[in-house]
């Protein structure tokens, strides 16, 4: 299976995580990633707490094309700050942050109904 090198344009739903990483579009990366309908591309968060509207720039550049972001906030579920939320709110975006697990299965829910949804996937072990 190819190692995913930065950026996958196109939209694909995650096939499995854990062991550190993701596997997508007949590829496979370890650490974290940031899927938009773009495409999917690594992401070098490690931490809930390393999120702010910084390191989520590429769902604030296709903001017009997104209606949901699902954090993945790791193995434990993380409330996310209000200060984020209302960033994200204020260019039409809605958030929830859950479990990876979770966040990545409720992804490709949205995805196979063709919503507008937006990804950011803590990597798992």
């Amino acid at each position: 299976m190819p190692v995913f090198d930065g950026f996958v344009p196109g939209r694909y739903q995650i096939d499995s995580f854990g062991a550190g990483g993701f596997r997508f579009a007949d590829m496979s990366h370890r650490g974290s990633i940031l899927v938009t309908p773009a495409g999917i591309r690594i992401w070098p968060v490690t931490r809930f707490a390393e999120i702010d509207l910084q390191s989520l720039q590429p769902v604030l550049d296709e903001a017009a094309g997104i209606d949901f972001l699902l954090i993945g906030t790791g193995a434990d579920i993380a409330f996310v700050p209000p200060a984020l939320r209302e960033g994200l709110k204020a260019l039409g975006i809605t958030v929830e942050g859950m479990a990876t697990g979770a966040a990545a299965r409720t992804y490709n829910v949205l995805v196979a109904e063709d919503r507008r949804v937006a990804a950011a996937l803590i990597a798992v072990d």
